[in-house]
């Protein structure tokens, strides 16, 4: 299924939500540091990190996905 999905499509996913919003502080810089001084702890925070990091997620599966597969 991954398979399927043009890596263009992912690093596009990848870069709009890695830098969104687009006006101030990227939530996935925010986040981090949040995870970082450990004042992650809401779960809408938990819930945001893992939605602006899916799209990474999701390219490091299929770079593996392919490497094994050679």
């Amino acid at each position: 299924m991954l398979s399927d999905v043009p890596w263009a499509y992912l690093i596009i996913a990848a870069v709009l939500l890695g830098i969104a919003p687009f006006g101030q502080t990227p939530h996935l810089v925010e986040k981090i540091g949040m995870l970082y001084n450990g004042t992650l702890k809401r779960p809408i925070d938990i819930f945001d990190l893992f939605l602006h990091l899916s799209p990474l997620i999701l390219i490091a599966v299929k770079a593996y996905g392919q490497f094994i597969a050679r």
